[in-house]
């Protein structure tokens, strides 16, 4: 049984290919594009999953959408005649965008197996509309390594719904509750962010990252009183605050700036008042999730609780999560926004419509493109490009990053999600104290106080962090213990904590061997590790775009497979 997984209809758009329970490929069109966080259909996505997989699209036996654009559609109209004057945003948001929506979704269906262009003849498959925050929470469950588990999915809204409480058994996901727009606690968080100068929905990471540079007290009572969960798992925003519920330009009211002061311009520099209301907004939300997630463990008696939606790739809210909310572990797909909708979509038809048993954990997030070593080679000659072969690049890679230089690392099959979790990421030391400030500046072209994510063998977490399970997916943040934080500054935040992610031999070798020959020879087994990108780009996908990017930052050295290029002489 073979299910083609697509989200397209919000941002991040992608795709995956679910092959008989098991996921075989998955890509995120962005990657392709280069335009970040893409709506665009698919299409490379599509086209690229297939070719990983060897799958001629008439092989294909069902395509899931992880969105039912028809759901609550009465509950949408009633809203919008109840909001005449925003008529038009809302036309545009809710009715224009959904037709055009629809209509790329079917012309590339028409395209693809209309005319015998299938591949073969065969009845052509059929389109299941998953609702987007069952792509989200059952997805999510159904690639998580739990028999039975909570599970809780926030975002800022799919077709209406903007959270989703519930528990998983086998291949049946049960619903306890829902929150509808605009009662959302990732609109919630937009709307501070956009505050804070950066773009809603896009920068919530910046946000997150801001925050433990301001006093989450100075808001407290304030915020307190913009979100709340009530005793059924509810969730209340005082809309007087915002204006997101009218789908207008800006997401805070007037009100918002009486009582918080003046929004940040993205060019200003960032005043007290910023850095405290993304304390306060980041401490609401972590409140209000665990109130969430205790109701959850008290109704359930879970376990395991199962994370999902675009807020739970606030890793802060997670870690804490796992420490005071009474669960044993929680699971975090990598792609845990949209982009993982795809996914989650394929997985539901999969298993709960079709009835397949679950064969298979999502345990390995590598599920993307490669590039061999006889296409890399063919492309650095073409490009008059000096460089040196290595039977073993590990090796070489951890004495450069010893001696304190800053290298880009290609390797492998792709990796999915916001994170690079060492196959398209830039490494270095993190024993330097100036490493953090010098990335930001010279390499990512990003603000200075951004934070960067530490990599480390599983077998060395316990020596250096305070975390229960494991992370590897780098969607947990834990503390550093206070005896090493001087050993590893450049990925120690201010607050003392770290975003970590810890790496399993049997999932990434290569990548793991990096890792204990470098602490061989520092005897810290840990690697700044950060996304191979600059600000404002997607993650790289191919060897021609990190060239690109190697030669336009300040990156010392690049490792791709088994070749090493240097900027310096020879």
């Amino acid at each position: 049984m073979i299910v083609l997984g697509i989200n397209y209809f919000f941002h991040d758009s992608s795709a995956c290919l679910v092959v008989d329970g098991r996921i075989v490929a998955m890509l995120e069109e962005e990657r392709f594009t280069r335009r970040k966080h893409t709506n665009e259909f698919p299409v490379q996505s599509i086209r690229g999953c297939l070719r990983l997989a060897g799958i001629a699209p008439g092989d294909i036996d069902h395509i899931a959408v992880s969105i039912q654009p028809t759901k609550d559609w009465l509950t949408k109209l009633a809203y919008g005649l109840g909001h005449v004057s925003q008529a038009r945003p809302f036309v545009k948001h809710e009715l224009w965008h959904a037709y055009l929506k629809q209509r790329t979704l079917q012309s590339w269906y028409r395209e693809t197996y209309g005319n015998g262009n299938a591949g073969k003849a065969r009845v052509q498959p059929p389109i299941h509309y998953v609702p987007h925050h069952a792509a989200h929470a059952a997805g999510s469950f159904l690639a998580s390594p739990y028999d039975e588990a909570a599970i809780l999915s926030l975002d800022g809204s799919g077709e209406w719904a903007t959270a989703f409480m519930g528990v998983g058994r086998g291949v049946k996901v049960t619903r306890f509750q829902e929150s509808y727009f605009p009662m959302s606690l990732g609109a919630f968080y937009e709307a501070a962010t956009e505050f804070c100068g950066f773009k809603p929905n896009h920068d919530e990471g910046k946000t997150m990252g801001l925050a433990p540079f301001g006093d989450p007290t100075v808001f407290a009572d304030e915020v307190r009183d913009l979100a709340w969960i009530e005793d059924d798992g509810k969730i209340k925003i005082d809309l007087s605050y915002f204006s997101y519920q009218f789908w207008g330009k800006m997401r805070c009211s007037e009100r918002f700036h009486r009582v918080f002061g003046a929004p940040r311009h993205p060019d200003a520099p960032f005043a007290d008042n910023h850095h405290n209301v993304a304390a306060a907004f980041q401490v609401r939300l972590e409140e209000c999730a665990l109130k969430l997630c205790r109701i959850l463990r008290e109704r359930t008696n879970a376990r395991y609780l199962v994370l999902a939606g675009g807020v739970a790739l606030n890793s802060v809210m997670n870690g804490r999560i796992l420490r005071e909310s009474g669960f044993d572990d929680i699971y975090v797909m990598p792609a845990a926004g949209d982009n993982g909708t795809a996914i989650g979509a394929a997985l539901y038809v999969s298993h709960t419509l079709l009835g397949q048993a679950r064969v298979a954990v999502h345990d390995d997030p590598y599920l993307g493109t490669a590039h061999d070593d006889r296409a890399v080679e063919a492309l650095l000659q073409q490009c008059k490009l000096p460089y040196t072969r290595h039977a073993d690049i590990a090796p070489v890679a951890a004495q450069l990053l010893a001696d304190g230089n800053i290298l880009g690392w290609l390797q492998g099959r792709m990796e999915i999600g916001p994170r690079a979790l060492g196959n398209r990421s830039i490494l270095a030391n993190p024993a330097f104290p100036d490493m953090k400030g010098k990335i930001n500046a010279e390499v990512k072209h990003r603000e200075a106080y951004r934070p960067f994510a530490p990599s480390t063998p599983t077998e060395s977490k316990d020596r250096f962090f305070d975390i229960k399970g494991d992370s590897p997916f780098m969607l947990k943040v834990c503390d550093v213990w206070s005896q090493m934080q001087s050993r590893i500054p450049a990925i120690t935040h201010v607050d003392g904590s770290a975003r970590l992610q810890t790496v399993d031999a049997r999932i990434n070798p290569l990548y793991h061997q990096l890792l204990t020959r470098f602490g061989e020879i520092t005897d810290v087994p840990v690697l700044l590790n950060t996304s191979f990108n600059v600000q404002g780009e997607p993650i790289i996908e191919s060897p021609e775009q990190a060239i690109r990017c190697f030669f336009s930052t300040g990156l010392d050295y690049l490792a791709m497979g088994s070749f090493l290029i240097s900027k310096r002489a020879t």
